[in-house]
């Protein structure tokens, strides 16, 4: 397979979906002509016309709430919020309307919308800018939770997400649009399944739960790990909402130790529900107690060395895992 890049991953999935689907729509803050504020729509409205790739307003309430009423007749529509931060100015359409539409009419209506968002902190984006916030949808009944973490991975759940009937917060790691990875060629049909975690890298001794960016810290610890004899299994989980939790613990009954990681900070991070998974389905098989390894509880730093001490690094993961290994 060939490599290309997430933000390309991304792009191809859109394309290869408008080109299926006449009902597949793009709305948002420019991502006409100049592609979006990290250009993965870059050329498409070329491609599709501005009928189908919609420049708006700032208003993530006005165009969020414009997606909500394409996809209760008959589009499927993507919105695109520039940084999930803002997607707090939408949070009554986002909770209150579409994460409830079709419970609400006894499944009489559906809302096939993806949002997508992008999160997380590294770039010096200061404190409005950075946040991991899918802990707060991944709460809300009625909505899908997706968090790739390869260019495989993006193309893959975001075909699968449009063809949803679902609503569904499609998040995307800032510091991932220009990691690359093997991709099948353009036009070559794969889907990923939506709730279905992957195990990264196998190991025996300790299972690394995670996902976004922390999964390539995460590979990269167990690289560091294996050189002092610590087979560390790292499962990426993908999704968070639904959560493929029959892999996670299947996993920790292999390893008996857990390790838990997410960039978000630890308070009411959802590393806390892994957690609570593990616990009441794979007590008896722990070695250990079960850690998390997360962000501090502080809005991001602007500067660069308080956001690296903030966020996650590879050596907090190493040593979480040497903990649990060694009691």
């Amino acid at each position: 397979m060939r490599e290309i890049t997430y933000a390309q991953a991304l792009r191809e999935a859109l394309r290869e979906e408008m080109k299926r689907d006449e009902s597949v729509i793009l709305i948002g803050e420019d991502i006409g002509i100049h592609g979006g504020a990290f250009s993965v729509t870059k050329g498409l409205i070329e491609e599709f016309g501005p009928e189908r790739v919609r420049n708006t307003p700032i208003s993530e309430a006005g165009f969020v709430g414009a997606a909500i009423g394409a996809a209760l007749t008959g589009l499927r529509p993507i919105a695109e919020i520039m940084y999930v931060d803002f997607s707090t100015i939408a949070m009554d359409q986002i909770v209150n309307q579409a994460a409830k539409l079709r419970f609400m009419t006894g499944g009489k209506t559906c809302v096939p919308l993806v949002l997508r968002t992008q999160g997380g902190a590294g770039r010096g984006n200061a404190a409005q800018h950075s946040q991991s916030l899918e802990a707060w949808y991944a709460h809300i009944p009625g909505l899908l939770v997706v968090m790739p973490s390869s260019p495989y991975d993006a193309k893959g759940l975001l075909k699968s997400s449009i063809r949803d009937n679902n609503p569904i917060i499609f998040i995307e790691h800032k510091l991932l649009y220009a990691t690359k990875g093997e991709v099948p060629d353009e036009g070559q049909e794969y889907l990923v399944p939506i709730g279905k975690a992957d195990i990264k890298r196998k190991g025996s001794d300790v299972t690394i739960v995670t996902w976004s960016l922390m999964v390539r810290k995460a590979l990269s610890a167990a690289e560091m790990l294996a050189e002092d004899g610590i087979a560390a299994e790292v499962v990426d989980v993908r999704t968070l909402r639904p959560l493929d939790t029959e892999t996670i613990v299947e996993s920790v009954k292999r390893t008996g130790r857990c390790v838990v990681v997410h960039e978000a900070c630890k308070t009411g991070g959802f590393g806390a529900e892994v957690v609570a998974r593990v616990v009441e389905e794979a007590f008896d098989y722990l070695d250990a107690p079960v850690l998390r390894v997360a962000a501090a509880d502080t809005p991001i730093p602007y500067s660069k060395t308080l956001e690296d001490w903030v966020i996650p690094s590879e050596a907090d993961i190493v040593s979480a895992v040497r903990r649990v290994v060694d009691g």
